[in-house]
C-alpha cells in the first residue's frame, strides 16, 4: 500500500527535538560546526546556542522545537535559514527512516 510522504515544507518534524531524545536527558539538537555560516553574522546569538564544553546547536524553543522553522507543524512550515542551514540539516531525506521516526514521534 502506498502512504503518501508530505513534502518537506508541509511537514517540520525533522526540526524538532524527537521525543526519545528528551526521555534520555538529550535537550540539545543539532549541532553547528564552527565553520558553519549560521555561526557568521548577527544571527548567531538568536540562532545557535553555545554549550559551555564550546558545542554548539541549534536554539530550540521551549517545546523543542527549532527557533528557524516558521509556521505550523504538519501543515505548513519553512526554514528561515535554509540557505545557511547547518550540514546535519541536509541529511534528513523526506521519506527515509529518520524522517519516518521524527514524524512518528510528533504524531504526525
Amino acid at each position: 500500500m502506498y502512504t503518501k510522504i508530505p513534502e518537506c515544507r508541509e511537514c517540520g518534524a525533522c526540526c524538532c527535538n524527537p521525543a526519545d531524545n528528551k526521555s534520555e536527558g538529550y535537550f540539545d539538537w543539532v549541532e553547528v560546526g564552527k565553520d558553519e555560516p549560521v555561526r557568521k553574522g548577527r544571527r548567531t546569538a538568536h540562532l545557535v546556542v553555545v554549550r559551555d564544553d564550546g558545542s554548539a546547536h541549534m536554539r530550540l524553543d521551549p517545546s523543542g522545537r527549532c527557533v528557524a522553522l516558521r509556521g505550523k507543524l504538519g501543515q505548513n512550515v519553512s526554514c528561515s535559514i535554509y540557505e545557511v542551514r547547518p550540514r546535519p540539516c541536509h541529511r534528513v531525506e523526506a521519506g527515509s527512516k529518520e524522517c519516518l521516526r521524527h514524524r512518528e514521534s510528533l504524531g504526525l
